[in-house]
Protein backbone atom coordinates (compact mmCIF):
# COMPACT_ATOMS: atom_id res chain seq x y z
CA UNK A 1 0.00 0.00 0.00
CA UNK A 2 1.21 3.34 -1.02
CA UNK A 3 0.48 4.76 2.55
CA UNK A 4 2.68 2.49 4.24
CA UNK A 5 5.59 3.65 2.03
CA UNK A 6 4.51 7.26 2.70
CA UNK A 7 5.99 8.47 5.70
CA UNK A 8 4.81 11.88 5.29
CA UNK A 9 3.22 14.52 2.72
CA UNK A 10 4.47 17.57 2.98
CA UNK A 11 2.76 21.08 1.16
CA UNK A 12 4.66 23.96 0.92
CA UNK A 13 6.78 22.57 4.44
CA UNK A 14 3.60 21.90 6.34
CA UNK A 15 2.93 18.33 7.60
CA UNK A 16 -0.73 17.29 5.99
CA UNK A 17 -0.35 13.86 6.28
CA UNK A 18 2.03 11.77 8.24
CA UNK A 19 2.25 8.14 9.51
CA UNK A 20 4.31 9.01 12.40
CA UNK A 21 1.63 10.92 13.46
CA UNK A 22 -0.79 8.35 12.89
CA UNK A 23 -2.54 10.63 10.41
CA UNK A 24 -3.59 14.30 12.70
CA UNK A 25 -4.75 17.02 10.57
CA UNK A 26 -6.18 14.94 7.86
CA UNK A 27 -8.23 13.19 10.42
CA UNK A 28 -9.10 15.57 13.20
CA UNK A 29 -10.05 18.62 11.01
CA UNK A 30 -12.80 17.17 9.59
CA UNK A 31 -14.17 15.73 12.61
CA UNK A 32 -14.10 19.38 14.02
CA UNK A 33 -17.41 19.63 11.75
CA UNK A 34 -19.04 16.58 12.22
CA UNK A 35 -18.86 17.13 16.22
CA UNK A 36 -19.58 20.88 16.09
CA UNK A 37 -22.90 20.25 14.49
CA UNK A 38 -23.79 17.48 16.65
CA UNK A 39 -22.94 19.57 19.56
CA UNK A 40 -24.35 22.56 18.40
CA UNK A 41 -27.78 21.22 18.36
CA UNK A 42 -29.57 23.43 20.67
CA UNK A 43 -27.08 25.59 21.92
CA UNK A 44 -26.64 29.09 21.11
CA UNK A 45 -23.41 29.16 18.06
CA UNK A 46 -21.91 32.14 20.02
CA UNK A 47 -21.87 29.79 23.23
CA UNK A 48 -20.93 26.68 21.53
CA UNK A 49 -17.97 28.83 19.80
CA UNK A 50 -16.59 30.09 23.71
CA UNK A 51 -16.95 26.64 25.18
CA UNK A 52 -14.78 25.20 21.62
CA UNK A 53 -12.26 28.65 22.22
CA UNK A 54 -11.66 27.25 26.00
CA UNK A 55 -10.96 23.37 24.79
CA UNK A 56 -8.82 25.02 22.09
CA UNK A 57 -6.44 27.37 24.85
CA UNK A 58 -6.42 24.66 27.13
CA UNK A 59 -4.89 22.41 24.86
CA UNK A 60 -2.74 25.02 23.51
CA UNK A 61 -1.78 26.37 26.59
CA UNK A 62 -0.57 22.52 27.60
CA UNK A 63 1.38 22.63 24.33
CA UNK A 64 3.35 25.34 25.27
CA UNK A 65 4.12 24.12 28.92
CA UNK A 66 4.79 20.46 27.61
CA UNK A 67 7.28 21.93 25.08
CA UNK A 68 8.99 24.56 27.50
CA UNK A 69 7.88 27.29 24.48
CA UNK A 70 6.17 29.24 27.72
CA UNK A 71 10.32 31.19 28.33
CA UNK A 72 9.95 32.78 24.90
CA UNK A 73 7.17 34.97 25.59
CA UNK A 74 9.29 38.11 27.15
CA UNK A 75 11.50 38.00 23.04
CA UNK A 76 8.64 38.34 21.40
CA UNK A 77 8.29 42.05 19.34
CA UNK A 78 5.41 44.18 19.53
CA UNK A 79 5.19 44.15 15.99
CA UNK A 80 4.04 39.64 16.70
CA UNK A 81 2.41 41.10 19.21
CA UNK A 82 -0.03 43.19 17.45
CA UNK A 83 -0.35 40.51 14.26
CA UNK A 84 -1.27 37.74 16.66
CA UNK A 85 -3.58 39.29 18.41
CA UNK A 86 -5.37 40.93 14.87
CA UNK A 87 -5.29 37.15 13.98
CA UNK A 88 -7.15 35.84 17.03
CA UNK A 89 -9.47 38.35 16.74
CA UNK A 90 -9.82 37.16 13.12
CA UNK A 91 -9.99 33.75 14.08
CA UNK A 92 -12.79 34.61 16.96
CA UNK A 93 -14.64 35.99 13.74
CA UNK A 94 -14.64 33.78 11.57
CA UNK A 95 -15.29 30.78 14.32
CA UNK A 96 -18.57 32.81 15.39
CA UNK A 97 -19.60 32.87 11.49
CA UNK A 98 -18.90 29.34 11.32
CA UNK A 99 -20.56 28.02 14.43
CA UNK A 100 -23.74 30.57 13.15
CA UNK A 101 -23.32 28.91 9.42
CA UNK A 102 -23.27 25.12 11.10
CA UNK A 103 -26.03 25.50 13.32
CA UNK A 104 -28.33 26.93 10.64
CA UNK A 105 -27.35 25.46 7.61
CA UNK A 106 -26.32 22.04 6.39
CA UNK A 107 -22.19 20.71 6.88
CA UNK A 108 -22.00 19.33 3.23
CA UNK A 109 -23.03 23.20 2.04
CA UNK A 110 -20.99 25.08 5.17
CA UNK A 111 -17.98 23.25 5.12
CA UNK A 112 -17.42 23.89 0.96
CA UNK A 113 -17.89 27.43 1.44
CA UNK A 114 -15.78 27.55 4.69
CA UNK A 115 -12.88 26.08 2.66
CA UNK A 116 -13.06 28.87 -0.06
CA UNK A 117 -10.58 30.72 2.57
CA UNK A 118 -7.69 29.02 0.66
CA UNK A 119 -8.73 31.27 -2.51
CA UNK A 120 -9.17 34.42 -0.57
CA UNK A 121 -6.01 33.38 1.55
CA UNK A 122 -3.60 32.96 -1.99
CA UNK A 123 -5.14 36.79 -3.26
CA UNK A 124 -4.60 38.31 0.38
CA UNK A 125 -1.00 36.88 0.56
CA UNK A 126 -0.45 38.28 -2.83
CA UNK A 127 -1.93 41.70 -2.84
CA UNK A 128 -0.46 42.34 1.09
CA UNK A 129 2.00 40.27 1.23
CA UNK A 130 3.66 40.35 -2.12
CA UNK A 131 3.85 36.14 -2.45
CA UNK A 132 3.92 35.56 -6.17
CA UNK A 133 0.95 34.44 -7.81
CA UNK A 134 1.81 31.56 -10.26
CA UNK A 135 -0.31 29.66 -12.82
CA UNK A 136 -0.63 27.10 -10.35
CA UNK A 137 -1.70 29.23 -7.87
CA UNK A 138 -4.54 30.46 -10.61
CA UNK A 139 -5.62 27.06 -11.64
CA UNK A 140 -5.46 25.77 -7.47
CA UNK A 141 -7.97 28.48 -7.05
CA UNK A 142 -10.34 27.90 -10.30
CA UNK A 143 -10.09 24.49 -8.90
CA UNK A 144 -11.30 25.24 -5.61
CA UNK A 145 -13.77 27.37 -6.61
CA UNK A 146 -15.34 25.32 -9.38
CA UNK A 147 -15.23 22.02 -6.79
CA UNK A 148 -17.71 24.73 -4.35
CA UNK A 149 -20.18 25.00 -6.61
CA UNK A 150 -20.25 22.18 -8.00
CA UNK A 151 -20.78 21.26 -4.28
CA UNK A 152 -23.26 23.75 -3.46
CA UNK A 153 -25.37 23.17 -6.44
Amino acid sequence: MILKELQSLKINGIVILSTKRKRGYDIFAPLTSIFAKIGIYGVNSNLATAIRTMVVVIMAWGMVFLTNGQKEISGISRKSWIFLILSGLATGASWLCYYKALQTGEVSKVVPIDKLSVVFTLIFAFLLLREPFTIKSFLGCALITTGTIVLLF
